[in-house]
């Protein structure tokens, strides 16, 4: 038998030390090799079987690097944020310290006279640093978060610039979107929340009914609506801010709504069209015309969300119980307060 059939190369039957099956190699020399020793300046052959996990492991390795070199980068630029500057009329977020000034004789006649608002635990709202202020929403034109707003820049021993992390219901509408806008509202983007919050360390609240809250009829009145997705507790973990969670009353009763005019909101394109003591019959000074219910604030005691991991934003079912939590602790403050009650309009 030649050495090419023992070898398995050209007989009919493929030997186990043919180099098909990795068996001994004859080199030019005459001297046999093994599979198994390999010449170091030999390129690396094609491994049939790699090994898929440990790739995984290396590529989600790779990945934590870059993330903490970008996160490290990010540190290192945070200093070169322009300071916050208490004297500027615009900021960079397009509040405008001029107008609310120019808004705040109509604020102050709203907070002091017509809903006579009593406020408790204003010290619960941290004097520096970010922090996201969590509450109940509702009413056709929702006045919580003006009231809100008076609450801390009056009663407040250091008042701050307070804004309104939301969807931007009014961006058809020009005259009341520039409005909101300079009155603190800011888009709800995850960047924005975090330059806000983490950054520039910034006091913003937040509705996490959302419209949901608003749209309420006045039958559903202070019954918490779900709380989203947990969107707020996400960006308040991420920016390792404090949550200070605020139970308000009266606003149910200011603009309540007794009907929603679906035919009418399809004519006219508003977001909803509501039927309230004011609004439509009496047009455009609807949103004067609130009914001067009492309102009473609760500010509750902060929940410290820096003890979460940051891992904490990618388990939903874990974002998810936080916030039932803490909507459930904002519903045992509203029952309390309107236990307590006596009367919608004195208290």
């Amino acid at each position: 038998m030649s050495e090419a059939r023992r070898q398995g190369l050209g007989g009919s039957r493929l030997g186990a030390d043919s180099p098909l099956f990795g068996g001994p190699l004859e080199q030019a020399n005459g001297k046999r090799t093994g599979s198994a020793v390999r010449d170091p300046e030999e390129p690396t052959a094609w491994d049939p079987r790699p090994d898929e996990f440990a790739q995984a492991r290396e590529v989600a390795e790779a990945e934590a690097k870059m993330a903490a070199r970008e996160l490290l980068s990010r540190e290192d630029l945070r200093d070169l944020l322009p300071a916050a500057e208490p004297d500027r009329a615009l900021d960079d977020w397009g509040r405008s310290e001029t107008v609310v000034s120019l808004m705040e004789p109509i604020l102050n006649f709203y907070y002091r006279y017509w809903f006579r608002v009593e406020v408790e635990g204003i010290e619960n709202v941290p004097s520096e640093n970010g922090a996201l202020i969590v509450s109940n929403h509702s009413g056709a034109l929702p006045p919580d978060a003006p009231m809100i707003m008076q609450a801390i820049r009056n009663e407040h021993p250091s008042p701050r610039p307070l804004y309104m992390l939301g969807e931007h219901w009014f961006k058809g509408y020009p005259g009341v979107s520039m409005i909101v806008n300079k009155m603190g509202l800011v888009p709800a983007h995850r960047e924005n929340a975090q330059r806000l919050l983490h950054d520039e360390g910034r006091l913003a609240v937040v509705f996490p009914e959302g419209q949901k809250g608003t749209r309420k009829l006045y039958w559903q009145r202070y019954k918490l609506r779900r709380f989203g997705r947990g969107g707020f507790v996400r960006t308040a973990i991420r920016a390792r801010v404090p949550i200070v969670p605020v139970a308000l009353i009266g606003a149910e009763e200011a603009m309540p709504i007794f009907a929603h005019l679906k035919l009418l909101q399809k004519l006219s394109g508003l977001i909803y069209f509501p039927l309230t003591p004011s609004f439509p019959h009496f047009g455009l000074a609807a949103p004067l015309m609130y009914m001067p219910s009492k309102f009473k604030i609760r500010f509750m005691e902060p929940i410290d969300m820096a003890e979460y991991p940051v891992e904490t934003i990618d388990d939903p079912a874990e974002i998810q119980v936080i916030s039932e939590r803490i909507r459930a602790r904002i519903q045992r403050q509203l029952d309390d307060m309107l236990a307590a009650r006596e009367s919608v309009w004195t208290g």
